[in-house]
């Protein structure tokens, strides 16, 4: 069985806004997804911590490139 409802997070419960079929002490597997939309803020900080972790990255190409039959064997 399949229900969808909206749930408030408070002091580490989450409360269901409306009753549930369940039950008691039924187990059940929850997809948690936030519908409050993420903040612009959040995003530029996540992009610039990519670019951050790629600045610091310690690979580096040495040598030419492969050609694009080398990349794509032909036969």
């Amino acid at each position: 069985m399949t229900q969808v409802t909206e749930a408030v997070y408070s002091d580490g419960v989450l409360r269901p806004e409306g009753r549930l079929s369940l039950r008691d002490k039924e187990r059940v597997r929850l997809i948690i997804q936030s519908l409050e939309s993420p903040r612009a803020n959040d995003r530029v900080r996540a992009i610039e911590n990519l670019r951050a972790g790629v600045g610091r990255s310690k690979f580096r190409s040495s040598g030419p490139y492969p050609t694009q039959d080398e990349l794509h064997e032909r036969r």
